[in-house]
């Protein structure tokens, strides 16, 4: 799988370059170079790889949060983006299978009487999460007696969670480890609320393209691509996703 076939790069480059909708609000997949302003990430290398296959320009679109991404690709304003695969995200979304998956985690106060996940759904706790993030969904959908607060975007849930305060913080488990070292007197439950699975995206109206973004997906987890990428970038805790047959 070198160059793409003709048919694919039209699908994909409608506009004769590859849009990206990169997600700045998770650190695990992309960021800013300090020096260039250049996004930089696993999600950034995998674009470029892409676009390099494809033999077009690429040009990044970044966005500070998922939600946001999910309307960008719904909105056909883009060509493909990264987020994490959910059933309602379906609907308008095509997904490869995943490429990484992460952690999703509570935070809540060294005081706190909450001592496990299964303690969170509880009335009178108040959830913060980032608004249209994966764990939103998650939680919109699976939590019962507490009510969620929603944060404007990731990186500020643990923010609003100390203004409003809230019983508990949700998020990417390294984006709350990273806000613990800032924020004295949190600390994480143990273990995961869920499992975060980030994979490539694009609109439903590039079903065309579909096979061929899959089958990259599978060649760049297979081939060590995603790996490389993981440890060139110093991401810990995120796995390289499980190889699919389809």
């Amino acid at each position: 799988m070198s160059s793409a076939p003709e048919s694919v790069v039209k699908t994909l480059t409608p506009t004769g370059k590859l849009r990206v909708a990169i997600n700045l609000g998770n650190p695990i997949l992309a960021g800013k170079n300090a020096a260039t302003g250049e996004p930089i990430g696993v999600s950034v290398d995998l674009a470029r790889e892409l676009a390099r296959r494809l033999n077009v320009e690429i040009e990044f679109v970044p966005f500070d949060a998922a939600g946001k991404v999910v309307a960008a690709i719904s909105a056909n304003q883009v060509d493909v983006g990264f987020y994490a695969i959910d059933p309602k995200r379906g609907l308008d979304t095509l997904f490869t299978a995943a490429y990484v998956v992460i952690e999703g985690a509570y935070m809540v106060r060294n005081e706190s009487p909450i001592q496990n996940n299964s303690e969170v759904d509880r009335v009178g706790n108040r959830v913060v999460v980032g608004l249209g993030s994966a764990y939103d969904l998650f939680l919109t959908r699976e939590l019962k007696q507490a009510e969620i607060v929603r944060a404007p975007t990731s990186p500020a849930v643990t923010d609003v969670f100390m203004e409003q305060k809230c019983e508990v913080a949700a998020g990417v488990k390294q984006q709350l480890q990273a806000d613990a070292k800032r924020i004295s007197g949190v600390r994480l439950l143990e273990g995961r609320f869920m499992e975060i699975k980030q994979a490539m995206a694009t609109p439903r109206s590039r079903e065309a393209a579909h096979a061929y973004l899959v089958d990259f997906i599978e060649e760049m987890k297979r081939s060590g691509f995603v790996a490389e990428a993981l440890s060139r970038h110093g991401i810990k805790g995120a796995a390289v996703a499980a190889l699919t047959s389809h």
